[in-house]
């Protein structure tokens, strides 16, 4: 009977995702480190993935993890843009570092020339073509790049393959 108990939490740990798994020993090491930067960070990512976990009561799995890193960076890079807009450069950098810290949970980055081909084949594998399968293509190409690319990157990207 006692044995019970100590093998329900172990279960439990291991549902959970080897992201989030991950960004748990990442904000102890940060802990550790002593990195405030790295720290503040992290407790962002994992306050935002126990959020959607209460918000949508599922355990968070891999891909919804890359999901939120994914929204977390567009949020920073958007965030950075107004900085220096207004010419608060001080908060941009702040910004910035914070996405340097968040992209090492992504996967990595395609080149231009893996992008271009991923592009093609798609494009090539649905038959779309012409400006209106925009629209058909990006779901298709969101699917099999999330997290490898920049998807604002990707549509134009797209746009000016199906323009030409």
């Amino acid at each position: 009977m006692s044995t019970e108990p100590s093998a329900e939490p172990s279960a439990k740990a291991s549902t959970k995702s080897a992201l989030a798994l991950r960004v748990t020993e990442d904000m102890k090491a940060a802990m550790r480190a002593k990195d405030a930067v790295r720290l503040s960070t992290i407790r962002m990512l994992t306050a935002a993935m126990k959020q959607k976990e209460v918000d949508e009561r599922v355990e968070l799995t891999d891909a919804d993890v890359l999901a939120l890193v994914e929204k977390l960076i567009k949020q920073r890079r958007d965030a950075a843009a107004q900085f220096e807009a207004a010419g608060r450069i001080d908060l941009a950098v702040k910004e910035r570092a914070e996405i340097e810290q968040l992209s090492a949970y992504l996967p990595t980055q395609l080149s231009s020339a893996e992008l271009e081909a991923e592009i093609d084949q798609v494009i090539a594998e649905s038959g779309l073509s012409g400006p209106a399968a925009m629209g058909k293509l990006m779901p298709l190409l969101k699917a099999r790049l999330a997290g490898r690319a920049d998807m604002g990157q990707v549509s134009a990207r797209v746009k000016s393959k199906l323009a030409s």
